[in-house]
């Protein structure tokens, strides 16, 4: 979907809905605000439940002050329009109160970003605001002087958590990616000691792509296969979304067509509106021509030309995995029997294997393995085809949550080597 085509009433609506189903905010919490280019802002109303406001509820406070709408403006607005004044680059707030942040503001800190390179890339250094009273002109202040110092994103002290972007999806893309941020790094303190990206690594990541030659390619050189790979592909990135495996600007999904094709997800790409026909052809090492492939189209053609069984590929960073990769650990699937069923046993990759030893995560990643936890960068798995890869995605994830969340309980007790040699003989592992 194509924001830029939408109205910034219509915009709004659809992404608070999108914070407010996700449970990123309450019924009463959280306003957006978008700055159009006639300097009036169009934000979301005071007073109106967030999980029934309609496009009719937003409103525009005009440049000279006058309000138009339906509502009184969000009580919060002083500190929107301090924020416009003091960034003029920014034309997009997003506020709101998701659990993992507020905690945060509760416990005076702000979030290591370089836990993984989105939060970083996204958010940078996050600022702290000190405590106002909210809808004040103090705490619009104070918030303002956090953006004047260049931050994007700012904790506010035990209350929540302000992102300003370029655009609409840029401070919404900062806020999610900052709160998935939160959450990993609460999780990870559980089972271990968080590690960060070094200067070094963050420089190898942004330096690691570069975009191939491309070609020319048209709707009526596809074949029914690939018809098929993008409508069932798209589908589930879209799940993938639902079910929070992935966020709105993480996670990579590919699926081969042929020995010499496949279809990988573009980049950017916003998860929850992909369509059949974002999707990149990746032939002959060549990209479809106007097309952005992601930028793990390297270490996804490399597993496919290693690994000819392998049909599809996923990287993502699930929250309860993320949190083991932050900590350097791979996730234990001697925790149940569906664990080491379907995903077997789960390697553990330095963060720089998937940008520059692709000889290794080709031999590593294979159907009898299928999973890998890459330090600082999620999980990646291939499957035999699409939904098995989904499947073993979301396998994982539950049980890194499941181990996660038995230490207040006493601490995961994995099976025996007895069992886990019952389950070979019984499903011929």
């Amino acid at each position: 979907m194509n924001y830029e085509y939408m109205h910034p009433r219509d915009e709004l609506a659809l992404t608070l809905e999108r914070i407010y189903n996700y449970k990123m905010t309450t019924t009463s919490g959280g306003n957006l605000s978008i700055l159009d280019d006639n300097g009036d802002i169009w934000i979301t109303p005071a007073r109106v439940d967030k999980g029934q406001l309609t496009p009719k509820d937003i409103v525009c406070v005009r440049k000279d002050g006058s309000v138009d709408g339906l509502h009184p403006p969000s009580s919060e607005f002083p500190f929107h329009k301090a924020v416009y004044e003091a960034r003029p680059d920014i034309r997009s707030v997003v506020h709101a109160h998701p659990m993992a942040l507020v905690a945060f503001s509760c416990a005076h800190k702000v979030p290591e970003t370089k836990a993984f390179p989105t939060a970083w890339n996204s958010n940078g250094k996050v600022g702290f605001a000190p405590y106002g009273v909210p809808g004040s002109a103090d705490l619009g202040a104070k918030i303002a002087e956090e953006f004047r110092k260049g931050f994007d994103s700012v904790i506010l002290e035990n209350h929540g958590v302000c992102c300003g972007g370029r655009n609409l999806q840029d401070a919404f893309n900062r806020f999610e990616s900052l709160e998935l941020c939160g959450k990993a790094l609460i999780k990870a303190n559980r089972i271990g000691e968080p590690g960060f990206l070094t200067e070094e690594q963050i420089r190898m990541q942004k330096k690691s792509y570069c975009k191939p030659a491309a070609f020319e390619y048209a709707t009526d050189m596809m074949c029914i296969k690939e018809k098929e790979l993008r409508c069932e592909l798209a589908k589930f990135v879209k799940r993938g979304y639902r079910q929070r495996l992935l966020t709105g600007a993480t996670g990579t999904f590919s699926a081969r067509i042929d020995e010499d094709a496949f279809l990988i997800t573009p980049y950017p790409l916003d998860r929850q509106m992909i369509q059949p026909e974002d999707l990149v052809m990746v032939r002959k090492g060549k990209v479809q021509r106007g097309k952005n492939p992601s930028r793990a189209l390297h270490a996804h053609r490399a597993i496919y030309e290693a690994n000819p069984d392998v049909q599809c590929i996923v990287n993502a960073q699930p929250v309860n995995a993320l949190a083991f990769s932050i900590v350097h650990k791979k996730v234990d699937t001697y925790s149940i029997p569906e664990s080491y069923v379907f995903v077997g046993n789960v390697a553990l990759l330095p963060f720089e294997v998937s940008f520059n030893d692709y000889e290794r995560l080709s031999e590593t990643l294979t159907l009898k393995n299928p999973a890998a936890v890459l330090e600082n960068n999620g999980v990646m798995l291939v499957g035999r085809d699409i939904l098995s890869a989904f499947d073993q995605l979301e396998v994982l994830e539950c049980s890194a949550e499941a181990i996660i969340d038995s230490q207040s309980i006493g601490g995961h007790v994995p099976m025996s080597q007895e069992t886990i040699d019952e389950l070979c003989d019984a499903f011929n592992l």
